[in-house]
Formats: structure tokens, sequence, C-alpha cells
């Protein structure tokens, strides 16, 4: 197969737009001789006469004409190439790849990679649902180049594998059924409730949070029920078997319409949990192995995320009166 030289087939392109040896040889900053020397030795390795005598000049031959036909497409496509490439230096092309806690992927990371898909269309995000100890695990292996997760869960900023920032602080609002004598009552504070039977949730953190949450409010809750997943924690609300916890994250637009369900802010002493967000140490600033779409890459999705603390799921408190309820505004979106 014929050896194609870019350096050389950009010179005879160049002869092409100029006209003359001299004039090629200032527009690239060469002699004139090294200019022809070139093309001869193009001229070699093709096996074709690329420049004909024209008086005292020369001329393309018909072998060049060709030649230059295929090499307008070829450095078309070296451009495209470069460009791309670029971006994905950038970060606005190429590959990254997100671990997030079950919550934070509807209310977070959706949000964030719909707004990416818009900023840069070449950046292709894949997701994956990870708890922390998985996300975390997937981080330091390079399956993924960016993990969510709550603070509480992830390594400390002392761990040399990796460096984390703040995202956000989640509220936790009290979900009560809607007939509940403080279901509209003035100034709820979680103290209130220590007489009510709670609904905790059936395996990680969220156990640990609502223990927490409530022994700072001076009182241990009673356990009457718990379960994995918020759909089942809400109905069993809606059903009057109790009264639960619910980070304002995992309240979105979809569980709305539960007219049974009464979501309530605190007055005070609110308890939230804290979202982090973490990457490789020393990926910060570039790419971080041969699927990452770069540090602007991972940055679009954290700068979505924490955009997304006031938008996504578009959960704002309201005040009906003396009553603090929430309100769901589907129309607003990251």
């Amino acid at each position: 197969m014929t050896d194609w030289d870019i350096k050389k087939l950009r010179i005879l392109r160049t002869l092409n737009e100029r006209g003359t040896v001299t004039a090629t040889a200032e527009a690239l900053l060469m002699t004139p001789s090294a200019v022809s020397q070139q093309l001869s030795n193009l001229a070699k390795q093709l096996g074709v006469p690329l420049l004909e005598a024209q008086g005292r000049r020369v001329r393309l031959t018909d072998a060049a004409h060709l030649v230059l036909r295929h090499a307008d497409a070829v450095f078309a496509q070296l451009e495209r190439a470069e460009a791309e490439l670029s971006g994905y230096l950038r970060g606005e092309a190429g590959l990254v790849r997100v671990g997030a806690f079950s919550t934070a992927v509807p209310a977070l990371v959706v949000p964030a990679v719909r707004q990416l898909r818009t900023l840069h269309p070449a950046l292709e995000v894949r997701v994956r649902e990870a708890e922390a100890a998985e996300a975390y695990e997937l981080l330091s292996n390079g399956d993924v180049d960016l993990a969510l997760s709550l603070a509480a869960h992830a390594p400390t900023a002392r761990d040399p594998r990796f460096s984390r920032v703040p995202l956000l602080a989640d509220p936790l609002d009290v979900a009560l059924p809607a007939g509940h004598p403080l279901a509209r009552a003035a100034g709820l504070r979680l103290a209130g409730l220590s007489g009510e039977p709670w609904i905790f949730g059936g395996s990680g953190p969220w156990s640990e949070i609502t223990l927490a949450a409530c022994e700072a409010a001076g009182f241990v809750p009673e356990q009457a029920h718990s379960a994995a997943g918020w759909t089942a924690i809400l109905a069993m609300v809606e059903a009057g078997m109790g009264v639960a916890l619910v980070p304002r994250m995992a309240t979105g637009p979809e569980r709305a319409g539960r007219p049974g369900v009464v979501m309530r802010v605190l007055s005070a002493d609110q308890p939230r949990r804290h979202v982090v967000a973490a990457v490789r140490r020393g990926a910060e600033e570039g790419g971080s192995g041969p699927g990452a779409g770069g540090a602007a890459g991972r940055g679009g999705i954290a700068g979505g995320v924490s955009r997304a603390r006031a938008d996504a799921g578009a959960r704002r408190p309201i005040e009906r009166g003396a009553t603090e309820l929430h309100r769901y505004d589907t129309r607003l979106t990251v």
C-alpha cells in the first residue's frame, strides 16, 4: 500500500492554491528548493508525475489533480477528527459514566443529563444506580467517572483515592396521613411526633438517618413498620399506618398523586442529608481512562446536579395560612 505523507500532500495542496513554488514556500515558511524536493519525493512515493513545466512555471498534472481530490477528503476528515478530539479534551464529547444512589437518579442526575444533551450533544452519559459502597468501588476500579452519594457514607476527604465536593443539602420533611390532627397544624416540630408510630427504611442508611434525627429532637421513635422503597413507605403513610421522614428529593412529581399524604416542612430543627460528588484523585482537570468524557463532562453533571438543588422535581414549600405544605410544579426542569 502506498505511504501517503500528509505533510507532502499539504504542500501539493498549497501549490494548487498559490500557483507558484515561491508563493507556496512563503505560505509554508519553507525555501523554494525544499518545496520542490518534497514534491519530487511525493511523486516518487506515488509513482506518478505531479508537476510539468509550463514555460518558466510549473503546473499540476492530471494525476496531481486526482490525488488532490482524495487529499481534500482526507484533510476534511482530519479537520473533523481534530474538532472532535478538541471537544473530547474539553469534555464536550466522549463518554462520562455516573454512579448515583437511587433517589439522586431521577431527582438530580436525569435533569443534569437532559441539560447536557442540549449543551454538549456529542457527550454521552451512562448512568448506573449504585449505593455508596458500590459506587465508590466502581469509581476506584475505573468503572464510573463520577460518584454521587450521601456525605455520611462517602470516603473521608483524606482518602487519597478520591477528590470530593459538596453538592447540596437535601431537607427531610414529614409525611403524614391527610387526616392526621397535625396535618395542618401551625409550627410543626419533630418533637411533636414523639408519640407516633414511625415507618423506617428497611435497609441502608435511612433507618440510621430517621433514628438520629428523632434522637436529636429528644425522643426515640417507635418503629412500627419498615420498607425498602419510598412508594411503599408513602402507601403506608396514606393508609394511616404511621408517619415518616422523607427526603425532599424522594418526593418528586411522580409521587404527588397521593391525596392521602401531606408533606409537612418542619418549622425548626429541620434535619438534612448532605449529597457529595467524587472523582478519582487527579482526574479533576482532564480525562480519566479511555472512556472518560473529561473534567468538563463530569463537571457538567456535577454542575447540573447543583442547579437541580433548586429546580429538579420542582419541590417548593409554600405557605397556606400558618401551615407549610408542598407544591409540585412539573413545568420546572433543569
